[in-house]
């Protein structure tokens, strides 16, 4: 295994007493706190830059040539993390490792070990080792999506994704966009690609608004959503940008690309309404249903998940963000998806429970501390209402043809799933992946897991991801790095 270089790790730097995955909203607010108390930590990420999908950025080196400071919220935010964890790399508590991938984490007797892949040096990749007592996971979120005919179509995108590219690289995907799925994370993105230039046709939000007249207190106790929404609202209202609710893509059409959205009105059951079918003519398409908490790295070291009530399953953490794993953290969307502001609360909460557990000569300010748990229950209680706001349509399976694809690795049809359900019978999607291969492509099952579970298991029973012992691909070479007895090579971040 390689030696981090002086650049990265400092000069044989003593090791850390916390490894945090994940330099998110989440990890970059635990791994400040934590230094702050006294700690060294070790900060790995899979991105060019810190601050995740809601602080996303161009690498360094190209901030100048892609100025995205109008994309973000709350940047004040997150220069002072930045400019507190910038300090404590300077002094050599922090090792801040970017461009690196955790494929595993196992629990060894003094701790855990950490295992990464160093991609900062494409083609080249070279395994890293860290090792500390305290493990913190940070790793955030990713779209969830339903199938639909020509989804799999050139074109045709996440919402996650097209957002990612104007962040990371000022791109617009397209000159002529649909967006459709539900959940206020359409705005941002419509507003974001109608402001740099692109033509935003078509806002689909398959809920209905007045979802949230039922259940307004958690609206009324986060009055900066309100100012939030009434931005992205006025930029809409600026490019004329049309939001059509309880409206669904149904279906996308092109040769070699998509050239035409479908869309249609939603009964209450999430069926297209007989009549309401509109052909929208785009070449780019976004979709988005909310998020899927990234919990590979929590379940093979046995951490205990609980009901996120948006579907999926989140890590079970109690008030301080320890997991059912003695030694273990999390925060962030890892604990069920709620925004930034609640990412940053329970990084901090996470950190202090780290110091606490581990005798941390530094002392919390506890005024700062009863903030950041009075701003998590507010923000948990505005994520249940969101989810409860913004439910996946039950029905939505009828919008597919059993030709529909539904695993694309796998080229897996949405006939074939149904099949298994029946004559299977498959109640699950670990039992559809056996009879038709669904989920064992390269991406594991990420894309159409909560897809294929929705088509096969009873409703109302939440998506529990599978267990995966490697989280990311690893090319052979690097496992067999990892495979190599200690020497001279040995990260010096490993101790002895």
């Amino acid at each position: 295994m390689r030696e981090p270089s002086e650049r990265e790790a400092g000069e044989r730097p003593e090791p850390p007493d916390l490894v945090v995955v994940g330099a998110g909203p989440a990890g970059m607010a635990a791994a400040a706190t934590a230094l702050d108390g006294g700690l060294r930590v070790a900060l790995v990420d899979s991105g060019a830059a810190p601050g995740g999908q809601f602080w996303r950025h161009p690498p360094d080196h190209a901030r100048e040539t892609v100025p995205t400071a109008g994309l973000h919220h709350d940047l004040p935010a997150y220069r002072a993390l930045r400019a507190t964890l910038n300090a404590h790399r300077h002094t050599g508590r922090l090792t801040f490792l970017l461009n690196h991938h955790v494929w595993t984490a196992v629990r060894e007797e003094h701790g855990f070990a950490v295992h990464a892949v160093d991609r900062s040096h494409p083609p080249e990749e070279r395994a890293v080792l860290l090792r500390a007592p305290a493990l913190l996971v940070a790793t955030g979120a990713y779209d969830r999506q339903l199938p639909f005919p020509g989804w799999d179509l050139p074109g045709v995108l996440t919402a996650g994704g097209l957002q990612s590219l104007l962040k990371g690289g000022g791109v617009t995907a397209g000159r002529r966009v649909v967006l459709g799925g539900t959940g206020p994370f359409l705005l941002p993105v419509a507003a974001a690609l109608a402001a740099h230039g692109a033509e935003v046709v078509a806002v689909c939000e398959a809920a209905a608004p007045t979802a949230w007249l039922r259940r307004p207190g958690p609206l009324l106790r986060n009055p900066a959503k309100w100012a939030e929404a009434a931005r992205y609202a006025a930029v809409l209202a600026r490019h004329r940008v049309p939001v059509r609710t309880r409206t669904a893509v149904v279906a996308a059409e092109g040769e070699g690309r998509v050239t035409v959205v479908r869309t249609a009105s939603l009964d209450a059951d999430g069926r297209p309404v007989p009549g309401t079918e509109r052909r929208i003519e785009a070449d780019t398409l976004g979709v988005g249903w909310g998020f899927v908490p990234q919990l590979d790295l929590l379940l093979p070291l046995g951490c205990e998940l609980a009901d996120a009530g948006d579907g999926t399953m989140a890590a079970a953490v109690d008030d301080g963000q320890r997991t059912t794993v003695p030694g273990v953290y999390t925060a962030g969307e890892t604990c069920g998806v709620g925004g930034a502001a609640l990412a940053v609360g329970e990084g901090r909460l996470a950190a202090v429970s780290v110091l606490a557990d581990l005798a941390a000569p530094g002392r919390p300010d506890h005024r700062r501390l009863a903030a950041a748990r009075r701003t998590v229950a507010r923000h948990r209680a505005f994520a249940r209402a969101l989810a409860r706001a913004h439910p996946l349509p039950p029905a939505w399976s009828a919008w597919l043809t059993d030709d529909t694809t539904v695993c694309r690795c796998e080229e897996v049809t949405a006939g074939a799933v149904r099949t298994a359900r029946t004559e299977g019978p498959a109640s699950d999607h670990r039992q559809v992946k056996q009879l038709t291969r669904a989920g064992m492509g390269w991406c594991q099952g990420r894309m159409c897991g909560p897809a294929v579970h929705c088509l096969v298991a009873p409703r109302g029973r939440p998506y529990v991801p599978a267990e995966r012992l490697i989280a990311t691909p690893v090319t052979l070479g690097a496992l067999a790095d990892t495979a190599e007895p200690p020497s001279d090579r040995t990260c010096p971040i490993t101790p002895d």
